[in-house]
Protein backbone atom coordinates (compact mmCIF):
# COMPACT_ATOMS: atom_id res chain seq x y z
CA UNK A 1 0.00 0.00 0.00
CA UNK A 2 0.82 3.26 0.07
CA UNK A 3 1.63 4.09 3.56
CA UNK A 4 3.21 1.09 4.25
CA UNK A 5 0.17 -0.48 6.00
CA UNK A 6 -1.50 -3.50 5.17
CA UNK A 7 -4.99 -5.07 7.03
CA UNK A 8 -3.83 -8.28 8.50
CA UNK A 9 -5.36 -11.14 6.45
CA UNK A 10 -4.24 -14.27 8.53
CA UNK A 11 -6.31 -15.53 11.83
CA UNK A 12 -10.11 -15.83 12.54
CA UNK A 13 -12.00 -12.96 10.74
CA UNK A 14 -15.07 -13.30 13.50
CA UNK A 15 -12.59 -13.25 16.33
CA UNK A 16 -10.77 -9.99 14.66
CA UNK A 17 -14.10 -8.51 14.24
CA UNK A 18 -14.96 -8.94 17.50
CA UNK A 19 -11.88 -7.90 19.37
CA UNK A 20 -12.17 -4.38 17.36
CA UNK A 21 -15.27 -3.71 17.78
CA UNK A 22 -14.61 -4.62 21.78
CA UNK A 23 -12.02 -2.04 21.60
CA UNK A 24 -14.54 0.62 20.10
CA UNK A 25 -16.51 -0.01 22.40
CA UNK A 26 -13.86 -0.19 25.50
CA UNK A 27 -13.22 3.93 24.91
CA UNK A 28 -16.16 4.43 27.42
CA UNK A 29 -13.55 3.03 30.31
CA UNK A 30 -12.08 5.39 31.25
CA UNK A 31 -8.37 3.13 31.63
CA UNK A 32 -8.75 2.20 27.99
CA UNK A 33 -9.39 6.05 26.97
CA UNK A 34 -6.09 6.52 28.25
CA UNK A 35 -4.52 4.13 27.02
CA UNK A 36 -6.14 5.36 23.18
CA UNK A 37 -5.36 8.80 23.85
CA UNK A 38 -1.59 7.95 24.82
CA UNK A 39 -1.42 5.85 21.76
CA UNK A 40 -2.70 9.22 19.37
CA UNK A 41 -0.35 11.48 21.54
CA UNK A 42 2.40 8.94 19.89
CA UNK A 43 1.54 9.52 16.52
CA UNK A 44 -1.22 6.82 15.47
CA UNK A 45 -3.53 6.85 13.86
CA UNK A 46 -7.28 5.93 14.89
CA UNK A 47 -7.41 2.30 13.53
CA UNK A 48 -3.63 1.73 14.79
CA UNK A 49 -4.58 3.12 18.06
CA UNK A 50 -7.67 1.01 18.16
CA UNK A 51 -5.63 -2.41 16.97
CA UNK A 52 -3.54 -1.68 20.05
CA UNK A 53 -6.25 -1.56 22.38
CA UNK A 54 -7.46 -4.53 20.85
CA UNK A 55 -4.36 -6.34 21.43
CA UNK A 56 -3.88 -5.26 25.11
CA UNK A 57 -7.36 -6.22 25.68
CA UNK A 58 -6.28 -9.65 24.41
CA UNK A 59 -3.52 -9.91 26.94
CA UNK A 60 -5.70 -9.27 29.47
CA UNK A 61 -8.29 -11.89 28.66
CA UNK A 62 -5.32 -14.72 28.34
CA UNK A 63 -3.84 -13.43 31.72
CA UNK A 64 -7.64 -14.06 32.91
CA UNK A 65 -7.68 -17.63 31.39
CA UNK A 66 -4.17 -18.46 32.75
CA UNK A 67 -4.68 -17.08 36.43
CA UNK A 68 -8.54 -18.06 37.00
CA UNK A 69 -9.30 -14.72 37.77
CA UNK A 70 -11.86 -11.80 37.21
CA UNK A 71 -11.39 -8.59 35.42
CA UNK A 72 -9.81 -6.12 38.11
CA UNK A 73 -9.53 -2.55 36.29
CA UNK A 74 -6.53 -0.70 37.29
CA UNK A 75 -6.69 2.97 37.84
CA UNK A 76 -5.06 5.08 35.02
CA UNK A 77 -1.96 6.15 34.85
CA UNK A 78 -1.60 9.99 33.92
CA UNK A 79 0.90 10.86 30.95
Amino acid sequence: SIHGEHAPRGGNRQLKRAMFLSAFAALHDPASRTYYDRCRVRGKTHTQALLRLARQRISVLFAMLRDGTFYEPRTPRLA
